[in-house]
């Protein structure tokens, strides 16, 4: 099994913020010269984002889809202090330490389901990517899609997992299937469910969810009032993982049924 290596890297310049959606995310450099889309651990959901994006990011690529670099990103305190927007300031001032970011596809498009083209054995995995992950946010509204290069890449898996926001109640989740993809934006085109399943099922094993979630920095995991210490939280995300891939016939089965 192949080892996954996350870089570690310091924000040096805080170029602009992308306004979407809630988080505000940015466009920043780094150290090592490249540009990245800074995902905030101060910003709406917090760290918890920061895990699913993570997560569903690598479980992506491990599955064969094309996926910006994922780097884990340290940003100072001195940001904040020369940020004339408050909002900004608030967000910058609440995110020092480690964050995410995604290498910036520079002229990457929105994935548009009217005139983008991406075919059915790439839109089934990411269907099936989506049931596993409980990603609610993979519509024609919000595609968290991009076309680079003329291929699909994957970005925004934040809305993921929401077991997560409540550790008492996240054994409830194992068992249930995924209805919500009914509203996924690739599910039309995904008419190889089983095809991809075979696939996916040859490329996510056990070692594979619990590397990844190896990966997950502590820090991440350390909230104040969570029922869980961080041991226990990587032992669900396993137990999570593990049970939906067991399922992944049943999950098939009802995005087939809801196409």
């Amino acid at each position: 099994m192949k080892k996954i290596d996350i870089r570690t890297v310091n924000v040096t310049q805080y170029l602009q913020p992308l306004r979407e959606g809630g988080s505000l995310p940015a466009i920043v450099k780094a150290d090592d010269g490249f540009l990245y889309v800074l995902k905030f651990r101060g910003a709406g959901q917090g760290k918890k984002a920061l895990i699913s994006e993570f997560i569903g990011g690598e479980l992506a690529r491990a599955m064969g889809l094309k996926v910006p670099e994922l780097v884990f990103m340290n940003l100072d305190d001195s940001f904040s202090k020369t940020e004339p927007d408050e909002e900004i300031q608030d967000l910058l001032k609440f995110s020092v330490g480690l964050n995410l970011g995604l290498h910036y596809l520079s002229s990457a498009i929105t994935y548009d389901p009217l005139v983008s083209k991406v075919d059915v054995f790439t839109a089934s995995k990411v269907v099936i990517l989506d049931s596993l992950i409980s990603n609610i946010d993979r519509t024609a509204k919000n595609t968290n899609l991009l076309n680079w290069n003329d291929e699909l890449w994957v970005i925004d898996n934040g809305a993921s997992f929401y077991f997560h926001h409540n550790w008492q109640t996240w054994e409830n989740h194992l068992t249930r299937t995924f209805p919500l993809i009914k509203d996924h934006v690739l599910l039309a085109k995904a008419i190889v469910l089983e095809q991809a399943s075979s696939a996916v099922k040859k490329l996510i094993t056990k070692d594979v969810i619990a590397e990844i979630v190896s990966k997950i920095p502590e820090d991440w995991l350390i909230s104040e009032g969570d029922f869980l210490n961080p041991t226990e939280m990587r032992t669900a995300y396993n137990t999570f993982l593990n049970a939906k891939l067991a399922m992944i016939d049943e999950l098939v089965k009802e995005a087939e049924n809801a196409r």
